[in-house]
């Protein structure tokens, strides 16, 4: 088994730089302002494949003899290091046969095919792939390039933790690795450990595939029943064995995230580089922060791997609406109130001036009526416990649904339906200029005269906000309720005969 001092030697003499660039090493202005820390941002995701992972695929390639890369090359993977090692067998002249799970985001399986690579899909996770490319390796004599378990391929990793001495020089008090077969921190600890031991190396991992931190607890590598594939490219059930041992030996410790963190995480990055990082390559940051606000530390300086950034452009709209949650820059809310006229305005006025970014309702008895509300938080968890004791120091019964998984993703759309027990309803849309205090604004002008007996709201991000209405009102109110609407001066269209009204809510 290679020795520690080995290497240091075998990263410093690593074959990499004729496919990778040695990365930027970015300053990330905006979150060292805001965590009162210097943020560092190594930008792995500016390589020729958007990720890390060619380093170790081609230093892996060129430690091979011609007569092994005659008969071709096979390995298994979520996608990054499938690229990889299809960019370094081009460069090579070298057959490259790729097997990928079938749940593989279809931006990475185009790029490996754009690089050459023989594209075979097979199994529903890593492990499923991992076994094919394995018997496809017997039955045609291929050479196997193993993702993170061989010391060929954690060296190439390695010199991302070389680069990163050379480019900061001065002290650096802790570094957040993201970890998922662990080839990247094996490679980056074994260096910067040995070379600047005072160096903290932190690995991070969802909460949901957490194989390495699982086996540092145990003692041993461990299997992993399930693991979540939001980070696919870390979503691994089992550690490598040098990988573990090398993780055993040298990283400090390991934080773990949930999702809501890792897209605020990505956010983060795109808010200071403005680029878009896959799941995985948000992981470091959320670590990271998490790290800073547990430790309530300031001043030092903390270096993350942005790690890949293959990321499918159909999942940014779920990216985009968990962040703010993750940020604790939004909480979500069930919430009882009255069922009569004015009780939306009154539950808006105990709101304040706070952004409101959904609100869902719909009538149901004439009792009490329950609500969906997103609220904008300037001052996270501390604001978000004050606000929740504020409504139910006056009475309405409230649940934060915040960190409630089903609500997040399941319930939040489903607010609705039909209620039979309303006779003259008539739907409308409107639009109004978005800024703070806006939807209180526009209650303030429908005023109270009529039951709203359907509510609609979202704001994410837009000029406009967008509002669909249900109004109860009496057939001899129309004229009123039309003259009344007509001088709001809010450009609004009738739905009432709208189709998927009719289907669906009426």
């Amino acid at each position: 088994m290679t020795g520690k001092t080995d290497y240091v030697q075998q990263i410093r003499d690593a074959s990499v730089y004729d496919v990778a660039i040695k990365s930027p090493l970015e300053r990330a202005g905006n979150l060292s302002k805001r965590l009162d820390n210097e943020i560092w941002l190594k930008r792995e995701d500016l390589q020729p494949v958007f990720s890390f992972k060619l380093r170790g695929a081609y230093n892996k390639l060129a430690s091979l003899d011609d007569a092994v890369l005659a008969k071709g090359v096979i390995c298994s993977s979520a996608g990054n290091h499938a690229q990889g090692v299809a960019l370094a067998s081009r460069k090579r002249g070298v057959k490259a046969i790729i097997v990928m799970p079938v749940t593989t985001p279809s931006i990475k399986v185009d790029a490996v095919r754009s690089l050459g690579g023989n594209v075979v899909l097979h199994g529903d996770t890593y492990d499923d792939a991992y076994a094919h490319a394995r018997e496809l390796e017997r039955e045609h004599g291929y050479f196997f390039v193993h993702p993170f378990d061989d010391p060929d391929v954690i060296a190439g990793q390695g010199t991302i933790g070389m680069e990163i001495l050379e480019q900061l020089p001065g002290d650096i008090d802790a570094l957040f690795v993201p970890v998922g077969g662990g080839g990247l921190i094996a490679g980056i600890a074994a260096y910067v450990k040995e070379v600047s031991p005072g160096i903290r190396v932190i690995g991070v991992e969802p909460e949901d595939s957490s194989a390495m931190s699982d086996s540092i607890a145990a003692g041993q590598p461990v299997v992993l029943d399930h693991v979540g594939i939001f980070a696919d490219g870390v979503a691994v059930r089992r550690v490598g064995d040098e990988t573990f041992r090398l993780c055993q030996q040298y990283v400090d410790e390991f934080i773990t995230v949930d999702t809501d963190e890792i897209c605020a995480g990505i956010r983060d990055i795109f808010e200071d580089t403005r680029s878009i990082v896959e799941p995985a390559g948000g992981l470091s940051v959320a670590g990271m922060k998490k790290y800073v606000a547990k430790n309530r530390i300031g001043g030092q300086t903390l270096v993350t791997i942005n790690c890949g950034a293959n990321v499918n452009f159909d999942r940014l709209r779920h990216i985009a609406e968990r962040a703010a949650v993750g940020e604790h820059t939004e909480m979500l809310l069930a919430v009882e109130i009255p069922e009569q006229p004015g009780s939306f305005k009154q539950f808006c006025e105990m709101l304040g001036r706070r952004g409101v970014t959904e609100f869902n309702y719909r009538y149901s008895d004439s009792r009490n009526a329950h609500i969906f509300v997103g609220i904008q938080l300037t001052r996270g968890e501390e604001e978000q416990r004050e606000l929740v004791a504020k409504l139910r120091d006056a009475g309405y019964p409230v649940e934060d649904l915040s960190d409630n998984e089903m609500a997040k993703l399941h319930v939040r759309h489903m607010v609705g339906g039909r209620s039979p027990g309303i006779a003259n309803e008539r739907l409308f849309r409107f639009e109004f200029p978005e800024r703070p205090g806006a939807l209180l604004d526009f209650l303030n002008a429908i005023g109270t005269d009529w039951n709203i007996s359907l509510f609609h709201y979202r704001n994410h991000g837009s000029d406009y906000g967008r509002i669909l209405a249900g109004i109860d009102v009496p057939e001899e109110e129309t004229e009123e309720l039309e003259a009344h609407l007509a001088e709001l001066g809010y450009p609004h269209w009738e739905e009432s005969d709208n189709p998927a009204y009719a289907m669906f809510l009426s």
